[in-house]
């Protein structure tokens, strides 16, 4: 019977963020190691619209004993500390020690440790110098950063196509299926891939629009034409200040290099060709907020992605709510706001208490040059809760999410949501366990940059983004990038076309 080693370890490392990343930060388990893994793992991901989830049902059935080391991601913030990725990739590398036929791994693509840049390519390095033949699949998200050590190691890379990610599941499917076919000599991968000195802005980079539409419609058609095996785009990930920060194109062809390059190249060609598309014009926050006065009903989805989460944000910058009060809008429901202090203090004081009190702003942020600013607040409790809950929506459905102890305090003219753990709003689910309906409200305002969309979307009369400070402050003229590639575009608008690539 054949072996299959299935691990996933999973985080985007902002690099200007304060907060160090934590073993703790990926505990998962029930048991005293936090770490899931084994039989638990697998229970707890099945039937999930997860990687780990598309991979557990496509080797379902398969002759083969399957061990599960780890199963970890962890909330997007700093750097992992060493001492956390040697536990985490020692698990993943000694299973492979054990004996494997073949591993199946669900990663990011955008993890970065105290001494490992390139936290992936180096946990592929470390599994082919165990067994320089093993078969290796890689599912990845969309927002990498692409290295020769991570595809010089894989044997097939996949990546999400969509942003929000509502095809993780499908993404590790492609993965997987492709290399149980390698595995049974129907097909024999090849590898093409390429990065571009392009820094796309997140807020320009979801496939649902131009000018990234284009790009990858035309990588799904290669591929389901049958031109290739896989093609994935990656808008790369421009909050982690590294040398292989860039957009990216790999191709898995079958056994014919010379067509997966020639993919590659006509899939950079046409980002490069629409590289100014990529740029995003700032709005002010207060000209932001001033938009959603005029907006005549509600719901209004206000998303503030300098602070968001889900990119490495701290969740507890109170900039944006205190312009909203400036400016006179009612009937909002803010958050969730990460402050685990203040949570607790509003939980002991109960629901019905009336209480003055610090909300957020407890956390300095150096490399953007700001100082916490917490906000203080008087109003009433109106609910608390554990702040867990499972996904419905699009995106990682039937996950279990834990914001921890989470309240809610009526200050007149917002619900202002505070929690322990950080999380973005990337589905409705959470406001249900706090007994707010969203949609009878004027103003939702959230930390988040394009995750959201799935869910607000539909119950939305207007979306508006707000350019509120933070880490993930994507405005290039204001942060200082000292690591990544030069020249690269937009920061260098004379930048040459120069792909690294094979």
């Amino acid at each position: 019977m054949q072996r299959f080693v299935l691990a996933g370890l999973s985080h985007e490392t902002n690099t200007f963020s304060p907060q160090p990343t934590t073993l703790g930060r990926f505990g998962r388990s029930d048991d005293e190691s936090g770490l899931l893994h084994g039989p638990e793992a697998i229970a707890r991901m099945a039937g999930t619209r997860t990687p780990i989830g598309g991979y557990l049902d496509i080797l379902d059935g398969h002759d083969a004993e399957l061990v599960v080391p780890l199963v970890a991601s962890a909330v997007p913030s700093g750097r992992v500390t060493d001492e956390s990725y040697e536990t985490m990739a020692g698990r993943i590398t000694d299973a492979v020690a054990a004996g494997a036929d073949a591993v199946f791994l669900s990663l990011h693509g955008a993890m970065v440790t105290d001494s490992h840049d390139d936290a992936e390519g180096e946990l592929l390095r470390r599994i082919r110098a165990i067994d320089p033949d093993i078969p290796i699949a890689v599912a990845l998200d969309f927002h990498l950063g692409m290295s020769p050590e991570l595809c010089g190691n894989a044997t097939v890379v996949t990546g999400f196509r969509t942003y929000p990610h509502i095809d993780t599941y499908e993404t590790a499917q492609r993965a997987g299926g492709t290399l149980l076919r390698a595995l049974a000599g129907e097909v024999e991968p090849v590898i093409s891939w390429g990065v571009l000195p392009l820094m796309t802005n997140m807020l320009n980079q979801t496939p649902l629009h131009q000018p990234m539409k284009d790009i990858m419609d035309r990588a799904i058609a290669a591929e389901a034409g049958g031109e290739v095996l896989t093609a994935s785009v990656f808008g790369g990930f421009p909050l982690s200040d590294i040398p292989h920060t860039g957009l990216s194109v790999i191709v898995v062809s079958d056994g014919d290099k010379a067509a997966g390059d020639a993919l590659r190249d006509e899939l950079l060609d046409l980002a490069w060709e629409r590289r100014a598309d990529f740029i995003h014009d700032f709005e002010p926050m207060t000209a932001s907020i001033a938009r959603a006065t005029s907006v005549s009903a509600g719901p209004v989805v206000l998303h503030d992605h300098g602070d968001n989460c889900g990119a490495g944000g701290l969740t507890d910058v109170m900039a944006v709510l205190a312009e909203c009060l400036e400016q006179g809008l009612d009937d909002i429901v803010a958050g969730p706001y990460c402050d685990p202090e203040a949570a607790a203090i509003l939980i002991d004081a109960g629901v019905g208490a009336t209480i003055t009190l610090e909300v957020g702003g407890k956390v300095d942020m150096p490399a953007r040059g700001l100082t916490g600013q917490p906000m203080s607040l008087t109003g009433t409790v109106t609910a608390v809760s554990d702040g867990r809950y499972k996904v419905t929506g699009p995106m990682m459905t039937g996950m279990a999410m834990n914001l921890g102890p989470t309240a809610v305090l009526d200050i007149g003219p917002a619900l202002v949501i505070v929690c322990t753990n950080p999380l973005e709003p990337f589905d409705v689910d959470f406001y249900d366990v706090l007994g707010i309906d969203p949609t009878e409200h004027r103003i939702l305002l959230i930390k988040s940059r394009q995750h959201f969309r799935a869910v607000f979307e539909p119950i939305a009369q207007e979306i508006i983004g707000v350019a509120g400070p933070g880490v993930c402050s994507e405005d290039y003229s204001v942060v200082e990038f000292e690591h990544i590639r030069r020249p690269m575009y937009p920061m260098d608008l004379d930048t040459p076309k120069t792909v690294i690539g094979n």
